[in-house]
């Protein structure tokens, strides 16, 4: 009897460490991005909003880490990220947007974690972010308060509000127009995400970030390409030498063929210190004209598609959710 009794209890033991072991793998979801600007490998932990109320905010000019509430840190991203003169619902857009680019950062480890910090504030690198010193003197100074409670306004009424995908928050790209159609991630960096796809924006031609061109000299452009190909050369007298040769779903550019190298298009944008990769390229005697449309790197939120949107009646959930699909918005 007292055998039986000990088998019992040893039984009982192993199933409450199996089970305690299952929890752990179920909370832990592991996700390789591919992304070339992200963590290869990120592990999230069960997602929880009391978790991200303050947040380390690494300043890039002077080193300092600075500890800040999160809705405060957001007054100045929203203030550096979009202009004040956007609509209401696109301006809360953002700030769910940037409340969530943030915590997504911090849950996979961020790219400042030698200097002890979550995020910067170099939209280069994450995101832009002023203080509200230094807005507040940029502004007409009739319309200090007027826009600062504006700012406010979008922040405070999106409090606690985060971007969701399977109860996770999102990686939650944003960029300045589209140029009509949004980019998929993979077409960028490498990375997949099932939230982030191409979708369509009417609307973004109204804005002076629409288009732009940028015209080099023949010269100049074997330079910039010598720069990044030691072996580059071109002969501009050989016909299709200079061509696009495929796009993408969102009509930026795939592949082009600069002379004797076959580059993508995010590569030739940043050679060239283009607005876009949605692109025409053409030789006018002496010169390259780039024709580009639409400003950054296409990917996620429109921040002028969002402002269209919000003219056409949409709130903020509903700009969220028109870019980012099937999310949910947390409570």
């Amino acid at each position: 009897m007292l055998k039986k009794f000990k088998k019992i209890i040893l039984y009982v033991i192993f199933v409450i460490i199996f089970v305690k072991c299952a929890e752990v793998v179920f909370r832990s979801k592991v996700i390789e991005t591919g992304a070339k600007d992200e963590t290869p490998i990120s592990v999230y932990k069960e997602f929880n909003y009391g978790d991200y109320t303050t947040i380390k905010l690494l300043h890039t000019e002077t080193g300092q880490v600075e500890d800040v509430p999160m809705d405060i840190y957001l007054y100045g991203v929203v203030s550096a990220e979009m202009p004040v003169s956007f609509e209401l619902e696109a301006l809360k857009s953002q700030a769910v947007v940037a409340r969530t680019y943030t915590i997504y950062k911090i849950m996979n480890g961020g790219k400042h974690i030698e200097q002890n910090a979550d995020i910067c504030d170099n939209s280069l690198c994450c995101q832009a972010w002023i203080s509200k010193e230094n807005r507040l003197a940029r502004w007409e100074e009739e319309k200090r308060e007027e826009n600062w409670l504006k700012i406010e306004n979008a922040v405070n009424s999106t409090i606690g509000k985060v971007i969701l995908y399977e109860g996770q928050p999102i990686n939650a790209f944003f960029h300045s127009n589209s140029g009509g159609s949004t980019e998929s991630p993979v077409n960028v960096w490498g990375g997949s995400y099932p939230y982030l796809q191409t979708v369509e924006t009417s609307g973004e031609n109204n804005y002076s970030s629409y288009s732009s061109e940028l015209i080099v000299t023949k010269d100049e452009l074997i330079q910039k390409m010598l720069d990044k190909y030691a072996d580059f050369q071109i002969d501009f007298a050989v016909e299709n030498n200079l061509q696009i040769l495929e796009n993408t779903e969102g009509g930026r550019v795939k592949k082009i063929k600069i002379g004797n190298k076959e580059i993508s298009g995010t590569d030739c944008r940043q050679i060239f210190s283009l607005r876009s990769a949605k692109f025409n390229v053409q030789i006018d005697n002496d010169n390259i004209k780039f024709s580009c449309l639409g400003y950054g790197h296409g990917v996620g939120l429109s921040q002028c598609g969002a402002d269209t949107l919000a003219k056409n009646g949409y709130d903020y959930i509903g700009i969220v959710k028109y870019y980012y699909k099937d999310v949910e918005i947390s409570e």
